[in-house]
């Protein structure tokens, strides 16, 4: 890579490498290494000094990392990390760090615990009183955030919704009137599917942005009304293939509506998934203090939405 630099931007790499020896790296902690999300420049200089100096790199996928390692000129012990031994793994990283062992746990791309293993591991370690330290990195919902151009109060990550259509339209429903910019992860034979009902529950108006493989050769993001996005992902295959960030815009509030007219409609929301009008009206006004007429506008202006 250093020969497609210029001279001045190699003697910075250079000068900025000397930034390392201001920090300390103690023994017996667990670096939680951001790494790239796609594309292999996107490391960060701190990055391959802590995959450097550790003992051992826990890792998702062995094989992946250990490919990545090769790439960056290195070797390192691995220590399996998924999802179906993360309780086990944690407790034999515990260990090397008890013994002032240095570990890296790493993801398949991205920040670790994102979606992907890790927080047991990070909650094990530090309820053992270990030193834990981030190493920031490349963030495929931070990447998606900054190029997505949606209003809202905040965001609100979701990762990915359930795999069964009637608990992922739960979950969606629950979500209808969020103020936040909502952002989902979600895989590619899924995701027409997953928005076609996105579409059903927030509305033919809001506006989505999708995603799809983030910093990678066939990187694309396409923002439409929701009314728009089905049909644009079903008009290309290829649209509907890689990793993918979904992004939905925030509810717009009603003219004078309140935080707590705003969660006295979410908690609506999902009272009316299981109860008539009337009832769900009654128990929300028992919940928030809000009258009960007021509640009952609202909870039949969202069945109206929702059919």
């Amino acid at each position: 890579m250093a020969s497609q630099l210029s001279p001045h931007l190699v003697a910075l790499l250079d000068s900025l490498s000397e930034e390392i020896t201001l920090q300390r790296f103690p023994a017996g902690a667990l670096y939680v290494v951001a790494t790239p999300i796609g594309n292999l420049s996107d490391i960060s200089i701190r990055a391959l000094s802590v995959l450097e100096m550790v003992d051992a790199v826990a890792c998702e996928d062995t094989r992946n990392t250990g490919q990545l390692m090769k790439r960056y000129g290195m070797s390192k012990p691995m220590i399996a990390t998924h999802q179906h031994n993360e309780a086990e793994a944690a407790q034999k990283i515990i260990e090397r760090l008890q013994r002032g062992e240095r570990v890296a746990i790493v993801s398949d791309a991205g920040t670790p615990a994102i979606s992907d293993p890790g927080t047991r591991v990070v909650d094990a370690v530090m309820s053992e009183g270990l030193c834990v330290v981030p190493i920031a990195g490349p963030s495929a919902v931070a990447a998606a955030l900054s190029c997505s151009g949606l209003s809202g109060e905040g965001f609100h990550f979701l990762g990915f919704l359930p795999s069964k259509d009637a608990q992922r339209d739960s979950a969606l429903q629950a979500l209808s009137s969020s103020p936040a910019v909502l952002v989902f992860y979600e895989a590619p034979h899924r995701v027409l599917d997953t928005v076609s009902a996105m579409r059903q529950v927030f509305g033919e108006q809001r506006r989505i942005v999708i995603a799809r493989e983030l910093s990678k050769l066939f990187e694309q993001l396409h923002r439409c009304a929701l009314s728009e996005a089905p049909a644009w992902l079903a008009a290309d295959a290829n649209r509907q293939r890689g990793e993918f960030v979904l992004l939905i815009e925030g509810a717009k509030r009603s003219d004078g509506e309140s935080d707590s007219m705003t969660d006295a409609r979410r908690l609506l929301t999902l009272l009316l998934q299981e109860c008539s009008v009337s009832q769900a009206a009654a128990l929300a006004a028992k919940i928030t203090g809000v009258k009960k007429n007021a509640l009952y506008t609202m909870a039949l202006d969202i069945t109206n939405q929702q059919s």
